[in-house]
């Protein structure tokens, strides 16, 4: 289990609450998929390791950041209801999880560099099974 400061000013917990939920749920959109539709155990173990992986303590530092509620970006943006099949939410969902392991990789640069290197791993191996995934290598 992973430790993060406590003393961390709010507006910094908030950044880390917000894309460690994004890194887990893109993963977790991806590892259904893989589980329900393809019956992909290999994947959908792999996706689910690296779930796992993504932990932050102790979470009540994170969840008094948390303020979904005034989140100026809340409402859906157009762009984010442009899927048309099931490949096209995996393709979303791989960036997503990419994305937000990298806002956690950068953050934790300045906070703990040992954090910041599992956010990088777990950012390069989402790129590997995109990879394997979205092409057909990983079947």
């Amino acid at each position: 289990m992973e430790k993060t400061n406590n003393l961390l000013p709010s507006h910094i917990l908030r950044v880390v609450d917000a894309n460690l939920n994004r890194l887990k749920e893109g993963i977790r959109v991806i590892e259904d998929i893989a589980r329900y539709v393809h019956n992909d155990k290999k994947l959908s173990t792999a996706l689910k390791t690296l779930r796992h992986q993504c932990r932050i303590e102790p979470l009540e530092s994170l969840l008094s950041s948390r303020d979904s509620i005034n989140d100026v970006l809340r409402p859906t943006m157009k762009s984010e209801m442009n899927r048309t099949d099931l490949r096209s939410i995996v393709i979303a969902n791989y960036k997503r999880g990419q994305e937000s392991s990298r806002v956690l990789e950068e953050v934790y640069k300045i906070i703990e560099p040992e954090m910041s290197e599992m956010f990088k791993q777990i950012r390069y191996e989402l790129y590997t099974l995109e990879k394997e995934n979205i092409l057909g290598l990983g079947n």
